[in-house]
């Protein structure tokens, strides 16, 4: 089969098409022609960072981590998929996992579930990391009806889920972008726009919520901007972050008495740990998909798999508006 892979860690140069034996079914898991994948930041931290990072594979490799097609084969005791099945989910691209910059994937059956029904491949495969990440977040920190959320990054790739999720879920619902076209995004996706740049904590949490602050902050920013999220956050408030990777004084968290969810959902891929849960929450988001209320936000230029180079080129840049996904 066809695949783009690594011989060596660094810049987006280092992807190269090769032809690579295609896998064998095997138990638990079923073989996926894959038609999409999409590129998450962790795809380019591992291209970049290599060993540093202790999630990233060994080389060659490939990389891709979300991924939709039609399912080919089905291995031994799997219930649930046949052939011909269009499925989606979050297998591989880590560890001793390959990836989906490639024409198949043998994935474990408990990470993915079947495509919604209104949603293309493309869409479909931008959904799983970001989809799952939010989820995850927002259950944790107990989003329930009426609340007041905020999300900061409310127009990137987890940002734009999390956003639509809580909204779903009833929540009253603002956002933090800092240019006019994040800010129309947020506005057109049902939250309250609210501009970093220009606004201060302080006053974004006079302006909305009396200063009382937000039951719910989902930080996926994350960094030092998790202390914007602790001064946002109401008394005894949530914080769900999925970049939690910093040095930082607790202090006001713990004046504030506030708990912190930290989200970090490829546990289940490296460890063996709970995976099912990942399947369930893909159905959860598939059946909140087919009813209207979550819509995957694509960039408006598209790529091939021998373009995966120029795929995280334009993640990297910043320029991208929404999921950058590669058609196989």
């Amino acid at each position: 089969m066809k695949a783009m892979i690594i011989k060596e860690f660094g810049g987006p140069e280092v992807f190269q098409l090769a032809e690579v034996e295609q896998p064998e079914v095997k138990s638990g898991h079923v073989m996926v022609k894959i038609a999409a994948t999409s590129v998450n930041t962790v795809d380019t931290m591992i291209r970049q960072m290599g060993k540093e990072l202790p999630l990233s594979p060994d080389l060659p490799a490939i990389l891709g981590m979300d991924f939709a097609g039609t399912v080919t084969e089905v291995g031994a005791g799997v219930t649930g998929f046949a052939v011909g099945d269009e499925v989606y989910g979050c297998a591989g691209g880590l560890a001793d996992l390959p990836g989906t910059l490639a024409e198949y994937i043998v994935a474990d059956a408990d990470l993915i579930t079947h495509k919604a029904k209104n949603l293309s491949m493309r869409e479909a495969a931008a959904l799983p990391l970001v989809g799952i990440t939010a989820y995850e977040g927002l259950q944790r920190a107990g989003v329930t009806t009426g609340q007041k959320v905020l999300v900061h990054g409310g127009s990137g790739g987890v940002g734009h889920v999390a956003l639509q999720l809580a909204k779903h879920f009833g929540a009253d619902v603002f956002a933090t972008g800092g240019g006019e076209s994040q800010l129309a995004l947020i506005e057109q996706l049902g939250a309250t726009a609210i501009n970093y740049k220009t606004e201060s904590v302080e006053d974004y949490v006079a302006k909305y919520t009396d200063g009382a602050g937000f039951e719910v902050v989902f930080d996926s920013v994350g960094g030092a901007n998790m202390l914007n999220s602790f001064n946002a956050a109401a008394l005894n408030g949530q914080v769900a972050s999925t970049v939690a990777m910093v040095e930082l004084d607790l202090s006001v968290a713990h004046f504030k008495g506030l708990s912190l969810h930290v989200v970090f959902m490829l546990i289940p891929m490296l460890h063996q740990f709970r995976r099912a849960a990942h399947g369930e929450i893909l159905r959860q988001i598939t059946a909140i998909v087919e009813a209207g209320a979550l819509t995957p936000v694509l960039d408006q230029q598209s790529f091939n798999l021998t373009q995966a180079g120029d795929a995280h080129a334009r993640l990297a840049s910043g320029q991208g508006m929404g999921k950058v996904v590669v058609e196989i």
